[in-house]
């Protein structure tokens, strides 16, 4: 018994699902997809569309949402199929990255959430990969507000941007902080830095009510220097 209870289990877990084991459905945690001409894009958390200009040739619509809708944890996603955005919706090039897409997403900011092949390329919107040098414009948002992305400040000054990366570069990895929630949530910012290249860098932000710490890959500990530029402009 206890043998067929651990094959259960190890069923569930693998197939990513949250399910009854004589249910007849499972709740799928779709990770966030399009599949297009047999390629598998997944969206990019750490990046953003830098500019609407960047958007090339429109490549078709999104033929099914398999979110909400799909509950066999053994379908095969086919070409057309999203794991989120509705039918209909449009998909994108992006000029000069031929292993990118996008799609309109009000949600997201400056208007596009991006995708990017899976097979091709690697997650590479790392801060070890953003070239510093070339970073020529940080915003810094306040997200999840009632009317979306809301933008506190904007900068292009060189010495200001030398400083706010220096204080993102500089912060110190503490794998094992915990944030203090015993007030509540902490507050949520995101900084976005442009380049001149399609796609920006964004990185969560956050301070609950006594540190500043983001999460460049561990989580790391900003100086309180970073306040001053988080304030509405």
């Amino acid at each position: 018994m206890k043998k067929s209870s651990l094959l259960i289990l190890l069923l569930i877990v693998l197939t990513g699902c949250r399910s009854t084991p004589f249910g007849g459905h499972a709740v799928i945690d779709w990770v966030d997809f399009i599949k297009w001409e047999d390629i598998e894009y997944n969206g990019i958390y750490s990046g953003v569309l830098a500019d609407e200009k960047f958007i090339g040739e429109k490549l078709g619509t999104v033929k099914y949402k398999v979110a909400d809708n799909v509950t066999n944890p053994n379908y095969k996603i086919r070409n057309g199929d999203a794991a989120f955005h509705e039918k209909g919706t449009e998909i994108f090039t992006i000029h000069g990255q031929p292993n990118l897409i996008a799609v309109k997403d009000a949600s997201q900011i400056n208007g596009y959430r991006v995708y990017y092949s899976r097979d091709e390329t690697e997650q590479q919107w790392h801060f070890k990969n953003v070239p510093l040098d070339k970073v020529n414009k940080i915003e810094i948002y306040q997200p999840y507000t009632s009317a979306g992305n809301k933008l506190l400040s904007t900068y292009t000054n060189h010495e200001e941007l030398k400083h706010i990366l220096e204080l993102l570069k500089n912060s110190e990895e503490s794998p094992n902080f915990s944030p203090n929630t015993e007030k509540g949530d902490p507050d949520y910012f995101q900084i976005v830095l442009y380049t001149d290249q399609p796609i920006a860098y964004k990185f969560d932000l956050q301070f609950d009510g006594a540190t500043y710490y983001w999460y460049p890959g561990d989580p790391a500990i900003l100086s309180n220097e970073i306040e001053t530029y988080l304030k509405k402009k």
